[in-house]
């Protein structure tokens, strides 16, 4: 049996002119094996559906009273999908690793910039595996920006996330 949904209210971090985005963040790295997640906001938050789908969530939205919206993110029992960048070839075709990180006891940014020099000591095509204690949202931009092409997932605990970011061409 999966345990309760954790319940996270927005509104009063939105009220305040806050950005609620961190702190749902923080809650879905917290859920257990196989937990939800039931948010509160003022609003539809049509943008969190896709990233919340990127990390192996469904959601059912329904307005309640006063116009604000209760979301239920439920883990998807098919496990989690692999992302990848926009320009990433088929990552079942790379390259074994050349360079495996552990990044899990760090706290950001130490995990960016050390995956970030790791990438630039890399030969064009050559690929590293980090593993994350939390998904590297500004990391992504970052490679891209540098060429460099990834692909990673949540494991199955959804406590650890796993990078391959394969090198691009050297400037």
């Amino acid at each position: 049996m999966n345990p309760a949904p954790r319940e996270l209210d927005v509104r009063p971090i939105l009220r305040s002119g806050g950005e609620p985005f961190q702190a749902i963040m923080e809650a879905v790295s917290g859920l257990k094996p196989g937990q939800g997640l039931r948010l509160f906001a003022p609003f539809r938050p049509q943008p969190l559906f896709k990233v919340m789908e990127s990390r192996g969530f469904g959601h059912a939205a329904k307005e309640i009273e006063g116009g604000d919206w209760e979301v239920l993110f439920t883990p998807n029992a098919t496990g989690t999908p692999v992302e990848a960048s926009a320009d990433a070839e088929n990552a079942d075709t790379w390259p074994d690793p050349a360079e495996h990180l552990d990044l899990t006891e760090l706290d950001p940014p130490e995990p960016m910039v050390r995956i970030l020099a790791a990438a630039e000591r890399l030969q064009p095509g050559e690929v590293l595996f980090a593993l994350l204690s939390r998904e590297p949202i500004f990391l992504f931009p970052e490679l891209a920006k540098r060429g460099h092409q990834w692909a990673g997932n949540f494991d199955e605990t959804r406590t650890t996330f796993r990078i391959f970011v394969r090198a691009g061409k050297k400037g």
